[in-house]
């Protein structure tokens, strides 16, 4: 899903019980082919079932040590080292996980994030990272999937401008210092340059939440925590409908990027079934407000276009471009009611421009821990 006081758990206290885990082929590469026929080229459930495990072996909270190469693409041949850390934790029952990350660079450290999400439909893995430095990007996903103790993604992006590939493998991943490694190809994959490794050394079974930072907003502290919720969703969309469900479900959200981003692990009981998701937050302090997306497990290989907003007298208000049924439409989501152990959110959609609004989805929460 998509300042206010938050007794009887602070976030502070409340980072501190996340100690519990819980919380391709397109491109024309023969590598990730492999990688998708693996163990989980099978379809639907009993993929997902497999896929579930792929990640609890990175599953605690990790020393990490970096050997990034200085200049990428240009025949360089100096590296340079540096620490960090990184903690992990589960989502989407499995299917889904994100990690939060310190990186101690030469010139000053950098907090970052990494989601991923596995989709039955195709068996494979889709990975993104937001660096707390750009904190309105997601950047371009790379996809792939384990066959045996290796993991291979691929995926497409630019770099100083020119179109590049990208590979991520992860190696060793049951052995006591998995490592992670990184290459770029600027000729289709016919020559790779690895320019970073991370050897990662664990420091606890249970992911430990990373420091917060001294000037992280508060604007969404109330919604740490645990929470039951009751949604109501409206039928269809700007077609004149007044058919609603209701249903429950509950959400777990907790701080990332030192404060400066958090995340909430959803569960929606639909009439249809269960879905789950993940939503995502990170704040931009130059322009003072909140990016929020949200990946559904229905299709989760694409992340939603963001809505984009901030808090003004207790009020969070963030709007977005989206599409529906293929025309465009522009998305607001409303936070307010916030007290120490309730809130409400609501989602409202527009065909024209933002001059009128159809309320579609209201949840109200109310505090668990």
């Amino acid at each position: 899903m998509n300042r206010h006081l938050p007794p009887p758990y602070s976030r502070r206290d409340f980072i501190k019980m996340l100690t519990v885990a819980g919380g391709g082929a397109a491109l024309g590469l023969p590598a990730l082919a492999a990688a998708r026929s693996g163990r989980h080229g099978m379809a639907g459930g009993a993929a997902g079932r497999g896929a579930a495990r792929d990640w609890n072996w990175l599953v605690g909270s990790w020393d990490v040590w970096h050997r990034r190469l200085k200049e990428r693409l240009v025949g360089d041949t100096r590296w340079e080292e540096f620490p960090g850390r990184s903690v992990l934790w589960l989502a989407m029952d499995g299917l889904g996980t994100i990690d939060d990350n310190v990186v101690d660079l030469p010139g000053g450290s950098y907090r970052g994030l990494t989601l991923r999400a596995f989709d039955p439909g195709t068996g494979q893995w889709s990975i993104w990272w937001l660096d707390g430095r750009h904190p309105t990007r997601i950047d371009p996903p790379v996809v792939g999937g384990f066959e045996g103790d290796v993991g291979t993604f691929f995926g497409r992006d630019t770099f100083k401008g020119r179109p590049i590939t990208m590979r991520f493998r992860w190696q060793d991943i049951h052995g006591v210092r998995p490592w992670w490694e990184q290459a770029f190809s600027d000729d289709g994959g016919a020559s790779w340059e690895i320019n970073w490794r991370n050897y990662f050394t664990r420091t606890d079974a249970a992911p430990t939440p990373l420091p917060l930072l001294a000037d992280a907003p508060s604007d969404f502290d109330f919604l740490v925590g645990s929470w039951d919720v009751r949604h109501r969703r409206l039928r269809r969309r700007l077609v004149g409908s007044n058919d609603w469900d209701t249903f429950d479900g509950t959400l777990v959200n907790w701080p990332v990027l030192g404060g400066k981003g958090n995340v909430g692990d959803n569960v929606m009981n639909l009439p249809s079934g269960t879905i789950r998701g993940i939503g995502l937050r990170s704040f931009d302090p130059g322009t003072r407000l909140w990016s929020s997306w949200w990946l559904d497990s229905r299709t989760p290989s694409t992340i939603a276009p963001p809505t984009r907003g901030g808090f003004a007298d207790g009020v969070g208000t963030f709007i977005g471009d989206d599409t529906l049924d293929g025309r465009p439409i522009k998305t607001r989501v409303v936070w307010s009611h916030i007290t120490a152990r309730s809130a409400r959110w609501e989602q409202s959609s527009s065909a024209d421009g933002g001059a009128t609004w159809e309320p579609n989805w209201i949840s109200e929460l109310a505090r668990k821990t």
